[in-house]
């Protein structure tokens, strides 16, 4: 027998078609469609998502801490130990900037929707010019030992503009 695209079949029960409710009493889930007896959980439209009947709520009865700051910052923080090892591994060029997107390539800048922050955690032997977001003092002062540059770029939120 031959493969061909006109013969090929799904698995048996792989796709189940969706229940279609209050079709008659030969269905199983006819009249009250599967939903029980009047109450208020039986009319549409109805959400008591939370509500723990007349009782004080969980969420109330739990203190509440903190607030979330709409201007805080989210940098992909990457130690300069971790950069010498990509470096030493061929997996980062040092002669090109490493820059985010870079760092991102090469697996360890995870997130950091606001750019990446070197951290001065490990030692870097390596002449390196970074092109980042942020850098910390320890690492700055490491770079430049080195024989490296750094340049803070500022990450620009680009506008939408009506045309």
């Amino acid at each position: 027998m031959s493969f061909k695209l006109n013969s090929l079949k799904d698995n048996a029960g792989s796709r189940v078609g969706r229940v279609r409710v209050g079709r008659g009493i030969g269905s199983g889930l006819g009249k009250t469609a599967g939903r029980g007896q009047k109450g208020q959980k039986s009319r549409s439209g109805v959400s008591i998502n939370g509500f723990a009947g007349g009782q004080m709520p969980i969420y109330m009865r739990l203190p509440k801490r903190g607030f979330n700051n709409v201007f805080s910052k989210d940098y992909a923080e990457v130690n300069l130990g971790v950069v010498q090892k990509l470096i030493e591994s061929g997996r980062l060029d040092a002669k090109n900037p490493i820059d985010h997107q870079a760092l991102k390539a090469a697996g360890v800048a995870r997130g950091g929707k606001d750019g990446v922050r070197i951290l001065g955690k490990g030692e870097i032997a390596s002449k390196v010019a970074f092109k980042v977001a942020g850098i910390s003092k320890a690492a700055r002062e490491a770079v430049e030992k080195a024989g490296g540059s750094v340049e803070i770029i500022a990450r620009r939120n680009v506008e939408k503009t009506d045309a």
